[in-house]
């Protein structure tokens, strides 16, 4: 026989609010399951003689609510079986009422039915108390799970379950990451009863406010000030798509992804720069400009039909999830060098699948530094095993390259000497490689240690009133040393 599970909503307020055909269901009900005995109609309707079996225990039992829903919903399963129950929670059964979601999912794996009793949702007295129409946009979220990338600041945000000052500390902190400390909040409680309580604090109060209980909501109004979604990625899509529109600016309209290519280069190396000073700050400014970049091109792509930044996203985000199979699927890798070969595997099959050849350099964008295209051309190359196995046969290549420049400086052969010198340097790029050093890298802090040599000099020099040509090279060098020394 296939029992029963009757799910009934003991509606957002007190027992006046009850319909009378769910009135008599409770009463009628032996035993009547409630998930929590703390709310108005209980406490009215015990004075009449009815006592429910509660499951307040179970939330002293574990920490975390999923816990708790488990809890419940095991135990109702294994009543049904048994016979046909009632189980009575605050609220309509099918509005942020968790356990009612799991009996559904569980019902048919238990050959069980599940019947929703209705009951009156505690959203229509919030929003009559409130004075607001959700038709301007609306969210309902559950405070003990919530998230602040999924809030929508322009609309009317209605947070439930904040039962006690622990969830609403929670809820409060989730929000001040998006909103000032003194944004103004309303704590709704038992809307539309006899009981009802409406306390407007700002946010940074919210954990410290009295009644918070079961019939308990946050109403979060929405955001007017433009300035408070300067942090939204949604914002800054709608900057760009201004900035390029036909009443925008007129440099950024008139920008094509050839124009940006320079300052694309710019901003990364001030990224760079800003990794090496150690400021946390700068490097959150300087990666925004380089996210700048990266909406101005996918700007100009929608504008032109091709592409949006929402294909970006998608191509990238679909990409990490195919190359990580190891976090996404079921394949193992144990360690980072285990990491590379499966992305390397992954993007080789990858690229298999093209219809045109793929030659195994032509990865290598050519727009890319000179240095840092010679270490990445080598690299590749040494992964089908095209490179010397030790140091020993580099050097000696690096003396005869330097042997073959030094003849074409001495022949005066100008072109040939430009082709040798580029041969002396790739060979030092192939003994920094092996010495694990990154040759662009190693070029960038010699650079910036000329210039803080320099720099010092040419101080000394201005301190002393002098010019350059007022000091000799022995002089300078004599700077310079002492530069060295000071640690510069």
């Amino acid at each position: 026989m296939t029992h029963t599970i009757t799910v009934i909503g003991l509606g957002a307020g007190d027992l006046n609010q009850l319909p009378l055909g769910l009135y008599r269901q409770i009463k009628q009900a032996s035993p009547l399951y409630v998930r929590t005995a703390h709310h108005p109609v209980l406490v009215e309707l015990k004075e009449e003689g009815v006592t429910p079996v509660s499951f307040d225990h179970v939330y002293e039992q574990h920490d975390q609510f999923i816990d708790v829903y488990e809890a419940i919903t095991a135990k109702l399963v294994e009543e049904a079986k048994q016979k046909d129950i009632v189980y009575a929670v605050p609220g309509h059964p099918l509005v942020a009422e968790e356990t009612v979601q799991r009996l559904l999912n569980e019902s048919e794996r238990h050959g069980l039915n599940v019947h929703i009793g209705g009951g009156q949702s505690f959203l229509d007295p919030v929003f009559a108390s409130l004075k607001i129409d959700p038709i301007d946009g609306f969210q309902l979220v559950d405070g003990t799970a919530l998230e602040r990338d999924d809030l929508q600041l322009r609309q009317h945000i209605v947070i439930c379950q904040v039962y006690d000052a622990f969830v609403a500390s929670e809820v409060k902190l989730t929000l001040m990451d998006i909103l000032p400390d003194d944004y103004q909040v309303t704590v709704v409680t038992a809307a539309g009863s006899d009981q009802e309580s409406l306390c407007e604090v700002p946010l940074f109060e919210l954990d410290r406010v009295t009644q918070l209980n079961n019939l308990t909501a946050v109403y979060v109004p929405p955001v007017k000030d433009e300035y408070l979604r300067t942090h939204e990625f949604s914002k800054l899509r709608d900057v760009i798509a201004i900035l390029r529109g036909p009443n925008g600016c007129p440099w950024d309209k008139k920008q094509t992804h050839e124009s940006l290519k320079p300052y694309l280069l710019e901003e990364a190396y001030e990224v760079l720069e800003a990794i090496d000073e150690g400021d946390v700050d700068h490097l959150a400014e300087e990666l925004g400009d380089v996210l700048l970049q990266v909406m101005l091109h996918a700007q100009i792509g929608e504008d032109e039909g091709y592409f949006s930044v929402s294909d970006v996203i998608q191509s990238i985000t679909e990409k990490m999830i195919r190359r990580h199979p190891h976090v996404f699927a079921e394949t193992e890798a144990n360690d980072a060098d285990a990491v590379v070969t499966q992305w390397e595997e992954i993007k080789q099959a990858e690229k298999n699948g093209q219809e045109e050849p793929h030659r195994l350099l032509d990865s290598i964008p050519k727009a890319m530094p000179s240095l840092l295209r010679a270490y990445k051309v080598q690299k590749k190359a040494a992964k089908v095993g095209f490179d010397w196995g030790d140091a020993v046969p580099m050097y000696e290549k690096l003396r005869e390259e330097i042997a073959e420049w030094e003849q074409e400086l001495e022949a005066e052969n100008k072109e040939a000497s430009v082709g040798e010198f580029g041969d002396v340097l790739f060979t030092l790029v192939n003994l920094a490689r092996y010495h694990e050093i990154e040759p662009e890298e190693a070029l960038r802090l010699t650079n910036e240690k000329f210039i803080r040599r320099f720099s010092y000099i040419e101080g000394v020099l201005q301190n002393q009133g002098l010019e350059w040509n007022e000091r000799t090279l022995d002089e300078l060098d004599a700077l310079w040393d002492e530069a060295k020394q000071k640690g510069l």
